[in-house]
C-alpha cells in the first residue's frame, strides 16, 4: 500500500474512532435532559453511562482476535455498521429502558471497531512512523475529549438530546464505503480456532469486576463488592485455561515483553485518574457552581486541547526518548494537578474555571505525553499479527482502570461533599489529591520501565 492510501485508511479509522470516544464525553453534559425527557431515575441514568462503558470493554479482546486471524477490515466495518444503527436507535429510543438497551449495542460496537484500529496501524506502520500514527490517534482522542462537552451542549442548546446520538448516523454512512474502499484486505492464510471457553471465561471475569464499579453509586450495601474475588478466580481460571489451549484467545507469552507488560500496567493506573478529572471538573462546576452544559463543556476545552496537542507532539519524539518521555510527561501532569488544586483553594467561586484553564492546560500536556507515546512503546515488540489482540487487552485494562477510578475519586468526591455540608470546592480539591496518587502510582511503573531498560541495555 503506497504511503497516501496508508494515511488516507488511518484518517478513516479514526473518524470511526472519533464518534466512538465523542459518545462518551458528549452524553456526560446531556444526562440531565435525558432524565428529565424521559422520566429516568438515578439508577437508568448510571446505565446509559455504565452500559455502555461495559460492553464496550467485553467486546475488545474478543474482537481484536477476530479482527487478527480473519479480517480486520471486515470486523472494522461490521462494528462501524452497528455502531451507526445503534446511535440511531438511541436518538428515537422513546423510554429510558430502550435507551439503555441501544446504549448496549453501540458499546459492544464500539468495542468491536476500536482494537482494529491499533491493528491496523502495527499493520501499516513501523518504526518512527508508526510513533506518529499512534500520536495522531492520541490527537484525535483528545480532540474528541474536548470537542464532546461542547457539541453535547451546543446541541442541547439549539435541538434537544436526541441530536447527540443522530450526529453519529451521516459520519458512519460515509465512513463505510471509504473504509471498504481504503483499508487492507487480510493477509493472513491461516485461520485460527476463536477459543470460545477462553472468550466466556474473560467475559465474564471482566464482568464480576468492572461492575461493582460502575455501579457503585447505584447499588447499595456491601455485598456488590464479593463480586471482585469472583472476578479475579475467574481469571485466574482464563490464564489456566489460555496455557492449556493450542489456539487460546491471549497469548500470555505477550506479557514477558516487559514494554508490554509494564505499558498495560501503567495504562490500567493512569486511567484510573486521568479520566476521572473531567467527571468531578464537570459536576463541581454544573452542581456546584451552576454552570450550564456548555459552559461546563467550555471550562474543559483547556485540558483537551493540551493533551490533544501534546499527543500529536508525543509521537514524533517517543521514538528518540522512549519512556523518559513519558515520565516526563507524568511529572507535568502531577505539576498541573497540584496547580489546579492551588487555584480552586484561592479562587473557589463562580471564577473557578478561568482560574483553572491554565493549570488544567498544563495538564493536559502532560497527559498527551503519556497515553499515545505509552500506546507506542507497549506495542512496539508485538507482532503486528497480533496488534488487534494486544491493542485489545491494552485498553481493556484501561477500561477496568476508568471504572476503578470514577468509583474511587466519585466515592472520595460526593462523601467530602456531604462531610463539608455542601461545599463543592472543597470536594474538589480532596478528589484532585485522590487522582494524583493514582498518577504517582502510574509514575513509579514508569520509572521502573525506565530503570529496567537501562539496564537491559547496559547488559
Amino acid at each position: 500500500m503506497d504511503d497516501r492510501r496508508r494515511w488516507r485508511a488511518l484518517a478513516v479509522a479514526l473518524v470511526a474512532t472519533f464518534m466512538t470516544l465523542i459518545d462518551v464525553s458528549i452524553v456526560n453534559v446531556a444526562l440531565p435532559s435525558i432524565q428529565g425527557a424521559l422520566h429516568a431515575s438515578d439508577a437508568g441514568v448510571q446505565w446509559i453511562l455504565s452500559g455502555y462503558a461495559l460492553t464496550f470493554g467485553l467486546m475488545l479482546v474478543p474482537a481484536g482476535r477476530v479482527g487478527d486471524a480473519r479480517s480486520r477490515r471486515a470486523v472494522f466495518m461490521f462494528g462501524l455498521a452497528a455502531f451507526t444503527v445503534a446511535s440511531a436507535l438511541c436518538g428515537i429510543a422513546p423510554t429510558i429502558e430502550l435507551l439503555i438497551v441501544a446504549r448496549l449495542v453501540q458499546g459492544a460496537a464500539g468495542g468491536i471497531l476500536t482494537p482494529q484500529v491499533s491493528g491496523l496501524i502495527q499493520q501499516q506502520f513501523q518504526g518512527a512512523e508508526r510513533g506518529r500514527a499512534f500520536g495522531v490517534l492520541g490527537s484525535v482522542v483528545g480532540i474528541a475529549t474536548a470537542v464532546g462537552p461542547l457539541l453535547g451542549g451546543l446541541l442541547i442548546e439549539v435541538a434537544d438530546w436526541r441530536w447527540i446520538f443522530y450526529v453519529n448516523v451521516p459520519v458512519g454512512l460515509v465512513a463505510l464505503p471509504l473504509a471498504r474502499r481504503l483499508l487492507p484486505e487480510p493477509i493472513y492464510g491461516e485461520q485460527k480456532g476463536l477459543d470460545p471457553v477462553g472468550v466466556t471465561l474473560l467475559g465474564v471475569g471482566v464482568v464480576c469486576l468492572m461492575l461493582p464499579f460502575l455501579q457503585e453509586q447505584a447499588w447499595e450495601g456491601p455485598y456488590k463488592w464479593l463480586l471482585l474475588p469472583l472476578g479475579a478466580a475467574v481469571l485466574g481460571v482464563f490464564v489456566a485455561w489460555e496455557r492449556r489451549v493450542e489456539s487460546p484467545l491471549v497469548d500470555l507469552t505477550l506479557f514477558r515483553l516487559r514494554s508490554y507488560a509494564l505499558g498495560t500496567l501503567l495504562g490500567l493506573v493512569y486511567f484510573a485518574g486521568f479520566t476521572a478529572i473531567f467527571f468531578i471538573f464537570t459536576v463541581y462546576l454544573q452542581s456546584g457552581l451552576s454552570y450550564t452544559a456548555l459552559q461546563a463543556g467550555v471550562a474543559v476545552t483547556p485540558f483537551a486541547l493540551g493533551s490533544a496537542i501534546a499527543a500529536f507532539v508525543g509521537g514524533r519524539l517517543v521514538s528518540r526518548y522512549g519512556r523518559a518521555l513519558i515520565v516526563f510527561g507524568l511529572v507535568v501532569v502531577c505539576a498541573g494537578l497540584l496547580a489546579s488544586w492551588l487555584a480552586v483553594e484561592l479562587v473557589p467561586g463562580h471564577s473557578a474555571a478561568y482560574a483553572t484553564a491554565l493549570p488544567l492546560l498544563v495538564t493536559g500536556l502532560g497527559s498527551g505525553l503519556v497515553i499515545a507515546p505509552n500506546q507506542t512503546l507497549a506495542l512496539a515488540e508485538v507482532p503486528f499479527q497480533q496488534g488487534g489482540t494486544a491493542g485489545g487487552v491494552l485498553q481493556t485494562g484501561q477500561r477496568m482502570g476508568n471504572a476503578v477510578g470514577i468509583a474511587a475519586v466519585g466515592s472520595a468526591f460526593f462523601a467530602a461533599v456531604a462531610r463539608d455540608h455542601g461545599d463543592f470546592a472543597a470536594a474538589f480539591r480532596f478528589g484532585l489529591l485522590v487522582v494524583l496518587v493514582f498518577v504517582l502510582c502510574a509514575l513509579v511503573v514508569a520509572l521502573v520501565d525506565l530503570r529496567l531498560g537501562a539496564r537491559g541495555r547496559a547488559h
